[in-house]
């Protein structure tokens, strides 16, 4: 017998991210690359989004997608000219399906240093926990 070690969380997560990205960009990178980390009680998100006005992040949950929004704008002086444009500009938008062993009614973000961060509790009766053993007579298993 092949065990494997399964995350629930993140599964139909990558399978997503990675349709979501192929669909949007082709096989190169993404705009609002993303880092997830699983931990004991959460989940966590990190957006990187250099040089976005914080006052232009939208952060929205609807129907288990968690959908984040950021808008770089032009900034060019009256006697400047573009040569080379290398930075994407505009308004970018990242969605991420959540699992339902996520809490997103209690969803917070927090944004420093060009990082979106967004954390998702766990919900309590998704979070590992321990079985108890019991001891005494041990009855046949029946196959």
């Amino acid at each position: 017998m092949l065990l494997t070690s399964i995350d629930p969380f993140f599964e139909e997560f990558e399978r997503q991210f990675d349709r979501l990205t192929r669909q949007t960009f082709g096989n190169g990178g993404s705009v609002m690359p993303m880092d997830g980390l699983r931990r004991d009680d959460d989940v966590l998100l990190r957006f990187d989004l250099p040089g976005i006005d914080p006052d232009s992040i939208e952060v929205t949950v609807d129907r288990g997608v968690l959908s984040v929004s950021a808008g770089r704008d032009e900034q060019l002086g009256q006697d400047e000219r573009l040569f080379v444009r290398e930075r994407p500009m505009g308004t970018f938008t990242r969605r991420v399906y959540l699992s339902e062993h996520l809490d997103s009614d209690k969803i917070d973000a927090s944004y420093d240093n060009g990082v979106l961060t967004v954390r998702i509790p766990v919900l309590e009766r998704a979070k590992p926990r321990k079985v108890a053993i019991q001891r005494g007579e041990t009855k046949a298993i029946k196959a």
